[in-house]
């Protein structure tokens, strides 16, 4: 069996052309989405991200407010930046880039939730696990809809979350068992036993544990989807989660990269439209309430 490539770079392509449009109309409301971005210091990869978050806002319209601070910047400097984006009304969303240094949590719940467009705010996991509507963390929707646009089923799938961190084997878990996808899942770790028995179950493999070739060919269920979350370094380079042999015997395997990372800035790009959706709808619900006198 050779498996079927989970192409996020293709499907990032395509969910761009359907924003495009969603903020062309936007547009013709009056409405013109902004992605603000903090970032801290010279750190090479960070730059790339942001770089790369920018780029994608401009092919499809987004406006940017892009916040460079030095590697000197302090706790209340950073604060003071977020407090800004916080009241400005052309910035739709933004997010604290990673690392910073600081007390990352502290920025991280200082931002106003409506505008966490990384999904990732105390209060917006909360809501996810109450099941009220928030934004969602990007990587784990990144994964679902890098699942639902290749057709592999995810109702009623086993599915085996490796990894538990914060940004995404976590929330993963919750949002895979919302009524929404209706799938069965089982969060491991590094910690737990038998990992290969776990795995052998799944009809859905999720690996995002940062352990480079942690699932192999011999743990996977034949004809089962295999998605690699996992970016870790192995003698100067980067290394996914999965064995590369993993695609003998998957019957989906997302690659690594050009999979699921990919999908994490289509999912950011997605929750900049819908919070600016978000906004416009309420603005008009309080013209139209204030017109009638109601």
């Amino acid at each position: 069996m050779t498996a079927q490539i989970l192409d996020g770079k293709s499907t990032l392509k395509a969910i761009k052309v359907e924003l495009t449009q969603r903020v062309a109309r936007l547009r013709e409301q009056g409405v013109v989405p902004g992605l603000g971005t903090v970032l801290v210091g010279d750190d090479p990869g960070s730059h790339w991200y942001v770089n790369a978050k920018h780029k994608d806002c401009a092919e499809i319209g987004i406006t940017s407010l892009r916040r460079d601070l030095p590697a000197t910047a302090t706790q209340a400097e950073v604060e003071a930046v977020i407090d800004e984006l916080n009241a400005d009304p052309a910035c739709t969303g933004f997010l604290v880039q990673q690392p910073t240094g600081l007390d990352e949590m502290a920025l991280l719940s200082r931002v106003d939730p409506a505008k966490d467009v990384d999904g990732l705010h105390p209060t917006n996991l909360g809501w996810l696990v109450l099941g009220k509507r928030a934004p969602l963390p990007c990587t784990p929707m990144g994964c679902i809809e890098l699942l639902r646009r290749h057709d592999v089923p995810i109702a009623g799938a086993k599915v085996v979350v490796v990894g538990r961190g914060l940004t995404v084997g976590r929330p993963l878990g919750l949002i895979l068992t919302r009524k929404s996808e209706n799938a069965t899942v089982t969060l491991c770790h590094t910690g737990t036993k038998d990992l290969a028995a776990e795995v052998r179950q799944a009809d859905i493999v999720i690996a995002a544990a940062g352990v480079p070739g942690i699932v192999t060919k011999d743990m996977v269920k034949p004809g089962a989807a295999v998605l690699d979350v996992g970016v870790s370094r192995l003698d100067g380079r980067i290394a996914g989660d999965v064995a590369p042999d993993v695609a003998e015997v998957a019957g989906w395997v997302s690659p690594n990269p050009g999979g699921v990372g990919p999908m994490t800035r289509a999912l950011l790009l997605t929750n900049i439209v819908q919070a600016a959706e978000s906004a416009a709808e309420s603005a008009e619900s309080v013209a139209s309430a204030a017109a009638t006198g109601s």
